[in-house]
């Protein structure tokens, strides 16, 4: 590769124009002008002028403190943390500068960043290269507590093309390159403040699509969602050097997993690893196995909500089931009621690899895995008698495999069928025939009761998950999150109308609740910066209210939540 032979001198105040991405910028421009903000000795921070401008002198000031705060961040933590655990950037890179640049501009509401490695390429190459290493951000992350983790997470991809693109000439799955860059903060040690942290952004994503696939990336929270738990485990189980160890590797995605752990004489092969992690977020439980559970805090009490097949209390029933579920995705069926002896089979699609691992459960609490013995044609099945004596839940923990390389957004889903049928054992009455009638009327108000605590049963059980996941969120999952501003539609902007709503009417006298940042929501928002400017303002050296909800304002509405 020819390089261009110069490197930049630049100073605080120069004005730059840069390529963007129009699929990720929010008016769709493909280049906007900025200024230089901030300069470290790692580092240039650009923010787009059409953001910076519209900002009173006041928002300037804070925002430009903001900057340099996290350009401290990037040059003691993130910066030398990620060489350690990932290795380098291309440095002089292509601009011949040992500075990357970091550009904020205004993008589409769920991006917080992207990394293009056209600007890693000269001109005559991509004629809308930037020429430089460089990261983007959005410039509305900027007054966010999560700022530092999106910036180590884009700094990952910088990384990553360097150890996998330049110096090995191979390009990493998406998933992979994703879930490395989603580590980053916790590697940083930016999780560890968990209320504000990316880790709790993404559990809660989990929870909400546990059974996304790790390998078919779309771009999607819940994609985002299962690779950082994921992540988190991988992490756990065989420490950083998995991934560091897997970027330094010629290989990519699985097989590179696969190679670390050979070389490490481990025992369990990437599909054995991703089935344990499926039993592990169900059944979180150390004492089973080291390999069934998280031990970090946060993570500890993870348990993913099954699906719930119900088997009436006759005295037989049988059910068919047929399924359809996308590889290297975990999904789960929890079987409850029946009497006597449960069977169940299972049919896989035969051109696909299936793992089918099961619980037996006593309370939720005590539990037994094994795992369901497939032969060529995807097929197997299992008997248990008696089994309400020995368990009150069976679940099952499908999985399926067909590949380990060359994954996109368009994979194919595999479908299975079961059939779960209990048949009680009872002897031959020989009653007359005149009490059927009444016997009959006994069995159903026998059926009745035991449906009622059923039902019961799974109140107290829907009880339990809400409470679990309370726990894992912290708090009532009603906090303020994200930066919001005028021009926003969504719910997010609802609940903070109805948060507003409820300070009373010298706040928000009009009341509405429509979901749309217009003007009514600027002005009440102003209202309430000013009435807390202590708290709200006059940190941020503000004397009247901007009607941006940013970080201090987010604490403060967050702060009356929790009373």
């Amino acid at each position: 590769m020819v390089l261009p032979a110069f490197s930049y001198a630049q100073t605080i105040g120069q004005q730059k124009s840069f390529f963007v991405d129009a699929s990720y910028d929010a008016e769709s421009r493909q280049e906007i002008r900025s200024a230089l903000r901030a300069i470290s000795d790692n580092a240039y921070f650009y923010i787009e002028n059409a953001w910076y401008q519209e900002l009173s002198q006041e928002e300037q000031a804070g925002i430009d403190d903001k900057i340099t705060a996290l350009a401290e961040k990037f040059d003691k933590e993130i910066y030398p943390r990620l060489h350690l655990f990932y290795g380098q950037e291309w440095s002089p890179g292509i601009d011949n500068d040992k500075r990357i640049t970091v550009l904020f501009h205004q993008m589409k509401e769920n991006a917080a960043g992207y990394f293009n490695s056209g600007n890693e390429y000269p001109k005559f190459q991509n004629m809308i290269s930037n020429e430089r290493e460089m990261v983007y951000l959005n410039a509305n992350i900027i007054n966010s507590p999560m700022a530092h983790s999106y910036l180590a997470h884009e700094f990952t991809h910088l990384i990553t093309f360097n150890q996998k693109e330049r110096l090995r000439g191979v390009n990493e799955e998406v998933w992979l390159n994703e879930l490395r860059a989603e580590i980053a903060p916790t590697l940083v040690g930016y999780d560890e403040d968990y209320q504000s942290s990316n880790l709790r952004q993404r559990l809660k994503q989990f929870i909400a699509s546990p059974s996304a696939s790790l390998t078919k990336w779309e771009g999607s929270r819940r994609d985002y969602g299962i690779i950082n738990i994921f992540g988190q485990y991988l992490n756990e189980q065989y420490g950083f050097d998995i991934l560091k160890s897997s970027l330094n590797s010629s290989e990519t995605g699985i097989n590179s997993i696969n190679q670390f752990l050979e070389d490490n004489n481990r025992e369990r092969d990437f599909q054995a690893v991703f089935v344990d992690w499926t039993i592990a977020v169900f059944l979180n439980d150390c004492q089973v196995s080291d390999h069934y559970c998280y031990q970090k805090e946060n993570l500890d009490s993870i348990k993913v909500n099954p699906s719930l097949i119900f088997l009436p209390s006759t005295e037989k029933t049988e059910v068919s089931l047929n399924y359809s579920i996308d590889q290297w995705s975990g999904n789960w069926y929890r079987v409850i009621g029946g009497e006597g002896t449960l069977s169940l089979s299972f049919d896989g699609t035969d051109e696909a690899n299936f793992e089918v691992p099961y619980l037996l459960c006593r309370d939720n609490n005590s539990c037994q895995v094994d795992f369901l013995e497939l032969d060529e044609h995807q097929d197997g099945e299992v008997f248990f008698e008696d089994f309400e004596a020995v368990a009150d839940s069976l679940t099952l923990i499908p999985s399926v495999y067909k590949k380990t390389a060359g994954f996109n957004g368009q994979e194919e889903s595999y479908s299975f069928s079961l059939v779960i049928s209990a048949e009680e054992e009872t002897a031959g009455d020989e009653g007359d025939e005149g009490d059927e009638g009444n016997n009959e009327d006994e069995d159903e108000s026998v059926l009745i009761e035991e449906l009622k605590a059923q039902i019961a049963d799974l109140k107290a059980r829907v009880t339990t998950l809400r409470a679990q996941i309370a726990a894992i969120i912290g708090g009532d999952n009603q906090d303020f999150l994200e930066n919001l501003y005028f021009g926003l539609s969504n719910n997010d902007i609802r609940r903070l109308q109805e948060f507003l709503k409820s300070q009373g009417e010298d706040i928000y006298p009009e009341g509405l609740v429509t979901g749309y940042f217009g003007p009514l929501t600027e002005a009440a928002v102003i209202r309430f910066q000013e009435k807390y400017k202590d708290e709200v303002l006059e940190p941020l050296g503000l004397n009247r209210g901007t009607g941006f909800v940013g970080e201090k304002t987010r604490e403060k509405m967050n702060e009356i939540l929790a009373d």
